[in-house]
């Protein structure tokens, strides 16, 4: 990770297929990460980001990159006040997170052997210092390895418990 870019790699046992069908399908997202994406995932297509009730759209929400089953990328959400009422994120965190730059995301899915995957997630385009790097910093490790386990499993990770929301400061342990 550096100041602007978080790259993130695991391996999951499954194939480029599946890992495809976790990334872009809603039965999929939902289960592992809550929000499902509405768009036919063509070069271009718009994004919608459906969460918590909360349908988070724009014009330059789009997918940038689709090679089922390689590589997906798309412009990282808009923050939106129905986002952030649905996220119970306070407005002048929102209003803080919607003065930064538009990031975009992009997952590289390569086989390895016959039963693997490897998965590099890389978000791209962050204001250096600024607040949303350091909350998806937090968050990537947790969302891959829910998506890892439900490829391995069949179920999610269970929910964290209680998580301190982005506008607060983390407890010290």
């Amino acid at each position: 990770m550096t100041e602007t870019v978080i790259d993130y790699t695991l391996y999951v046992q499954a194939d480029p297929d599946r890992v495809w069908q976790a990334l872009t399908e809603p039965a999929f997202t939902r289960r592992y990460w809550g929000l499902s994406f509405e768009t036919d995932w063509a070069v271009g297509s718009p994004m919608t980001w459906v969460e918590r009730g909360a349908r988070t759209s724009d014009p330059d929400q789009v997918v940038l990159d689709c090679v089922p089953d390689r590589r997906l990328s798309y412009t990282w959400h808009n923050f939106t006040p129905e986002w952030a009422a649905s996220a119970g994120v306070a407005e002048e965190l929102r209003a803080e997170l919607a003065r930064e730059p538009r990031t975009r995301v992009t997952y590289e899915i390569e086989p390895v052997g016959d039963a693997l995957a490897r998965l590099t997630v890389r978000h791209e385009g962050f204001l250096a210092g600024g607040r949303l790097v350091g909350m998806c910093a937090q968050a990537w490790p947790l969302l891959a390895s829910s998506l890892k386990t439900l490829l391995e499993t069949g179920a999610p990770l269970p929910e964290p418990g209680p998580v301190p929301r982005p506008d607060q400061p983390e407890p010290r342990l």
